[in-house]
């Protein structure tokens, strides 16, 4: 294959769109979508071709893209360049982007909120920050630990649990253990 085709052309040019929406930079977006629709490998000077972009844009967006651990590098047998490809298992995907994510956005916050809750109020204000804190920091350590369940589930039981959703919220209203939000 020579160029993408207009399928995979309109998939990244979403994507790049998405992407600068998820916080990620367009252009790595690009070069995700590319390496994830590709039939094989792709190495850095075809990125750079296909999506007319410079190879300084490429190699940058393609390390950005590691240390997401959402690409892999591989070599190819006879040739010295380097290859890229993705997984492409949807569900390997969203599992290392919630990984990542919470590796670099929930633990600091978890960390930040832990410290505040050690320290004595001085004030009422305080008191009242730090309550509101420690909601804070019950919910989110509550959605971690159901995060690190859910990890553990293979992707058939995922799958499955996902699409008992609803399931589960309506039983729960029947046995009457769910109580409707008041807004």
């Amino acid at each position: 294959m020579d160029a993408p085709t207009p399928l995979m052309r309109a998939f990244i040019g979403h994507f790049g769109e998405m992407g600068s929406r998820w916080g990620i930079n367009r252009t790595v977006g690009q070069i995700y979508a590319l390496i994830f629709v590709w039939p094989r490998p792709v190495n850095a000077d075809e990125i750079a071709q296909h999506l007319e972009f410079s190879r300084s844009n490429v190699s940058m967006g393609l390390k950005e893209l590691q240390a997401w651990r959402l690409v892999q590098l591989r070599h190819l047998q006879g040739d010295r360049r380097e290859y890229f490809e993705a997984p492409h298992d949807a569900w390997e995907i969203f599992r290392t982007l919630a990984e990542e994510r919470r590796r670099r956005e929930i633990e600091p916050t978890l960390s930040m909120l832990r410290n505040a809750l050690l320290e004595a109020p001085t004030s009422e204000e305080d008191r009242i920050a730090q309550e509101r804190m420690r909601g804070m920091h019950d919910l989110i350590e509550m959605l971690t630990t159901w995060f690190d369940d859910v990890q553990r589930l293979d992707a058939q039981t995922l799958s499955q649990l996902m699409r008992m959703g609803a399931k589960v919220q309506r039983l729960l209203e029947f046995t009457g253990r769910a109580k409707p939000r008041t807004t």
